[in-house]
């Protein structure tokens, strides 16, 4: 009976306006195992009133405040408000002391447990926050027993996630799923995760699981849409955006999302989409993040760096690190390169990822590169799946005229990851070292899985034209054979 959530806690929640969190401890006792199957159809009804009220005065926030509501509960549900606006200006020690007595009156605002796990909260802290025995004010004790055992895995969740350990984060939350089957809010927090660290498929998985248990959930979608561009699924992103649009056009992820699908059309459409999606709400990091991708794609990395660093105002997030990483780069400030990735490296000891930026900066000057190699293996130890660093590793070794060894290296991948990219790479490295036919092979196997793949487009172009004995850099009317220097030049620009 670990599992068990308590229905009066959503009352009480709902009575004191605090309506995300009784959203949110509404989807738990929907979801929750015993709610579903032992527990009879009255029971559910009222739990699903429950959540559908929480639903409603989300809507209804402004004029609940104005009507007016007993003294007590305005001190709960302005604590929550006075967290928030501490935090939107900074002001840290003061949002975390009105977390805090929120959740010494009530454990179960879950908008406080994620704001304290954010602000760098040990997870035994926010626990011992919790009310130890029954308050006269609480309808119902906190009883440690029942019901606090998930919510203390949930705190522990949160705390992983916050500090950067994704791997812990998500075992908490997979056990979690075991309890509350086909709850919402945790498939969503288990897909953003997998998405951090790689696990696309999965999260891809989960955020149609998401959609197929409720068609109308917003949060977080811009971030599948994120996923299903890298997959080049261009007709579910399509759906997506149509769906979003739909349900509810004002929101900062339907216009994230639609930059997204209108990249590959328009860069200035899709950056003033990813625009409008900040002035919607200055306080979404995926709006600034793909804003700052799409700013270094029209090759301005200095406006990049300034979204970049908007991102990372409000949350250190790894790819704030990446963009940065790479807007410094392509102003050569090795420099300021070099400090944002190790930046990204104190912030996240335990990421493979962040190891890897710090090999690209290195990798940026010929006299790093034995550095690089360092970090890229480092990378590869802690993370030996970790195809980023790989390629990059791949990548040192043909700079450097080992391309023996970065065939064995990526064919050692291939046996795990049907990946566009791999096979791409391995193309250009047998291009490079003018083994033609199997450089054809990769680039072929690449478009099987990504027709959509631009380099394995380009590079099979070049590709033929070797094969006819063409120069692939000479004028279409100019067909001398000059293979030496095609060589040279497929490993400049296709692998710089």
């Amino acid at each position: 009976m670990d599992h068990y959530v308590p229905k009066d806690q959503v009352t009480t929640l709902l009575d004191h306006g605090l309506f995300t969190s009784a959203q949110l401890l509404g989807g738990f006792l929907v979801s929750s195992s015993t709610g579903n199957s032992e527990a009879s159809p009255q029971l559910k009804a009222e739990s699903l009133v429950l959540l559908g009220d929480s639903f409603f005065k989300e809507k209804e926030y402004r004029r609940a405040i104005m009507e007016g509501i007993p003294s007590k509960a305005k001190t709960l549900q302005m604590s929550l408000m006075m967290g928030k606006l501490y935090r939107y200006t900074r002001h840290t020690r003061a949002a975390a002391a009105c977390y805090k007595e929120c959740l010494r009156q009530c454990p179960y605002i879950i908008e406080a447990i994620i704001a304290l796990a954010e602000l760098g909260l040990p997870a035994k802290d926010i626990i011992s926050l919790f009310p130890q025995t029954p308050s006269r004010s609480a309808r119902a004790p906190f009883d440690h027993l029942e019901s606090s055992r998930w919510l203390q895995h949930y705190v522990e969740a949160q705390c992983c996630i916050a500090s950067n350990d994704y791997k812990g984060g998500l075992e908490l939350f997979s056990e979690l799923l075991q309890r509350f089957p086909n709850n919402i809010h945790i498939l969503l927090e288990m897909a953003k995760v997998e998405a951090i660290i790689g696990k696309i498929d999965e999260a891809i998985m989960n955020f149609e699981k998401v959609r197929s248990i409720d068609p109308y959930v917003v949060a977080y979608m811009d971030e599948y849409a994120l996923l299903l561009k890298t997959k080049s699924d261009q007709s579910k992103l399509n759906k997506l955006v149509h769906d979003l649009l739909n349900i509810d056009p004002t929101r900062p992820e339907v216009f994230v999302a639609l930059s997204v699908l209108w990249e590959r059309k328009d860069d200035r459409g899709a950056l003033s989409y990813a625009e409008k999606s900040i002035r919607i709400d200055e306080r979404h990091v995926p709006g600034y993040i793909v804003k700052g991708n799409l700013l270094l794609s029209m090759n301005r990395p200095d406006a990049a760096a300034i979204a970049f660093r908007g991102a990372q105002d409000l949350r250190a997030d790894l790819r704030s690190y990446q963009g940065l990483v790479r807007s410094y780069l392509a102003l050569s400030k090795i420099k300021e390169a070099l400090h944002a990735a190790r930046e990204a490296m104190k912030a996240m000891p335990q990421s493979a990822k962040a190891l890897k930026l710090v090999g690209d900066v290195h990798a940026s000057s010929t006299t790093g590169r034995e550095k690089a190699k360092k970090f890229y293996e480092s990378a590869l130890r802690l993370e030996p799946g970790y195809l980023g660093a790989a390629l990059a590793l791949a990548e040192l070794h043909v700079m450097e005229g080992r391309n023996g060894d970065a065939v064995s290296l990526l064919e050692r991948y291939l046996k795990d990851w049907a990946d566009d990219s791999l096979h791409v790479k391995l193309a250009q490295v047998f291009a490079a070292t003018n083994m033609l036919q199997d450089a054809l092979l990769h680039y072929q196997a690449a478009l099987r899985i990504n027709p959509q793949n631009e380099a394995a487009k380009k590079g099979l172009e070049r590709l033929e034209k070797q094969m006819k004995g063409v120069d692939p850099d000479a004028p279409e009317e100019d067909e001398e054979n000059d293979v030496e220097d095609v060589d040279g030049d497929v490993e400049e620009n296709e692998l710089l």
